[in-house]
């Protein structure tokens, strides 16, 4: 295809994209004779085109979305319904009360027009069929925008469950895409729009943010086993839902785990400068490494979801890695070749230079934010109005994973019973439980209240409302939230009472399992909530404690 246009002395030379020409003019002697000879003489490479690699990328995004969306929509009522733990509906509600009008800010989230369990599947399911529309290709602007407001619609409404880090990262990273994305209509195979280089360095700049802070904030938080590097003496086992190798990693030795540990922190602080070189600086070398920090980056995401379940958080993080590689590197991988057509037109370029350097500003404010309030006695101390106004979007975020190792493994047991003295106990999907089941994969599926429960224990049932909310939907027999489980021991009709008793875990050596066959030891430590029962078996009754 040819798209660049030079003029000389003797008419116009149209060069492919590929490489930059160098034009020798030669003047030969002689009275009134000049002759102009214009000799190509390729010097240097192109800059790297990033049509075919925008093209992936956003398909990509779309799977993510689409298994986001689905992971929620098989969830939802469980979780925030009209009979789940915590109703969107009453908590709207509560909003609305205490702040008026000012509640349709703080809380953007289209349940505000019904927060009925309809709606909230509708939502889900909604957002999956646009995942699959972003994925073909079709309308991928308008699509994005929609997706992006469904699922803040349904991170509002989802109070606790769905305020985790990769939920804020799906919600940022969907928000450049709108940018980002091409506003043709209908798919292609062949040109597309060029993509805006201002748009691929915020994309950029948000993995750089990811994985720097993550690195940076275990540094600064103090926490003495990565000052130590003895966190992952901790980490495989003291993680939410491990996965089987996990169990085999604990047991390597421990000099490999300091040098495991070691390793993350250089990934992390190290390897994302690499993509903020750059490009006149380093020409093919600048290439090299940015695809360098992609496949470092990409291996240190599929260690850690090896060895650990993290919803879609890997898989995300995995796809705005592949934003770094030119056309060029997918070309060698891809039978595809995508080429760069017209311009955005004038609205959306206008669009990107007046919204560009507002996301690039606060995303810059986040990230010294993050850093700031990662220093012991420094949380709460850093307040921004910038921040502030566009936090309630929850897509300009501060990130740091696993900046404090836990050190200890404490697990809830929920059982109940008719009577005060006999109990059968609940099994959860995923979450430990029965010491002899071995931690499966559930990865790229995200089980909101299996991940819930084990921040639950760490600390008490006071600290956390739905938490008790759980244990009365469970007395009411509820059916949305038992599908989130695993068993239920009173299929008939359900207890009369229920109580939490906290239980400490650990992996088994080597010589115990082979024993026995068990993945766990535990042990108990007391009741972590106490006997609860209904008053009168009423279910719009609070619960009370005999």
């Amino acid at each position: 295809m040819l798209d660049k246009c030079y003029t000389g002395r003797l008419g116009t030379v149209r060069l492919e994209t590929g490489a930059y020409f160098q034009h020798h003019y030669y003047r030969l002697g002689g009275e009134d004779t000049t002759a102009d000879i214009t000799e190509g003489l390729a010097t240097r490479a192109d800059p790297p085109n990033y049509v075919l690699s925008r093209w992936l990328f956003l398909r990509l995004l779309g799977v993510v979305y689409f298994i986001a969306f689905l992971s929620l929509a098989l969830q939802i009522t469980g979780l925030v319904g009209e009979h789940g733990i915590l109703p969107a509906g009453g908590f709207l509600q509560q909003a609305h009360a205490a702040y008026g009008s000012g509640a349709y800010r703080l809380f953007p989230t289209l349940c505000w027009l019904s927060a009925s369990d309809g709606m909230l599947s509708a939502l889900g399911w909604a957002g999956a069929a646009l995942a699959l529309l972003l994925v073909a290709g079709v309308a991928q602007a308008p699509v994005l925008l929609l997706l992006w407001i469904c699922y803040l619609s349904l991170t509002v409404a989802g109070q606790n469950f769905l305020w985790f880090q990769w939920d804020g990262l799906l919600l940022e990273t969907g928000l450049l895409a709108v940018l980002y994305a091409p506003t043709q209509l209908r798919p292609s195979l062949e040109c597309e729009r060029a993509p805006s280089t201002v748009m691929r360095w915020l994309v950029w700049g948000l993995l750089f943010r990811l994985m720097f802070l993550s690195g940076i904030t275990k540094l600064a938080s103090g926490d003495p086993t990565w000052l130590h590097f003895t966190a992952l003496d901790y980490h495989f086992w003291t993680q939410p839902l491990p996965t089987w190798p996990a169990w085999y990693a604990q047991w390597l030795p421990e000099w490999m785990h300091r040098g495991m540990t070691i390793a993350i922190i250089a990934i992390e602080l190290l390897v994302p400068l690499l993509i903020l070189v750059p490009e006149p600086w380093g020409g093919p070398r600048t290439r090299t490494a940015r695809r360098t920090a992609c496949g470092v980056l990409v291996f240190g995401q599929l260690a850690i979801a090896l060895t650990g379940n993290y919803g879609f958080f890997n898989l995300l993080a995995i796809v705005l890695c592949v934003s770094l590689l030119d056309d060029t590197a997918l070309e060698r991988v891809l039978p595809l070749r995508v080429t760069a057509g017209d311009p955005e037109p004038r609205w959306k370029q206008y669009a990107i230079r007046g919204l560009a350097p507002l996301l690039g500003l606060v995303a810059a404010l986040a990230f010294a934010r993050e850093i700031v309030q990662t220093l012991p006695g420094a949380r709460g101390t850093w307040a921004n109005p910038l921040l502030d106004a566009v936090a309630p979007l929850r897509s300009v975020n501060g990130y740091g994973l696993f900046r404090v190792m836990t050190t200890e493994r404490f697990e809830i047991v929920i059982e109940g019973g008719a009577d005060t003295l006999h109990w059968r106990e609940y099994g959860f999907r995923w979450k430990p439980g029965d010491p002899a089941r071995h931690p499966a994969f559930v990865a790229p599926h995200m089980p909101r209240l299996d991940w819930q429960m084990w921040f639950a224990a760490l600390g008490s049932c006071h600290q956390n409302r739905w938490f008790v909310n759980f244990l009365v939907r469970l007395l009411q027999g509820s059916p949305e939230v038992l599908a989130l489980l695993d068993r239920n021991p009173f299929p008939e009709r359900p207890p009369r009472f229920v109580r939490a008793v906290l239980y400490e875990y650990h992996f088994t050596d080597s010589a115990t399992r082979h024993e026995n066959g068990a993945w766990w030891r535990r042990e108990p430590i007391g009741l972590y909530c106490p006997i609860v029962s209904l008053h009168n078996d009423q279910e719009d009754l609070p619960p009370r404690v005999p």
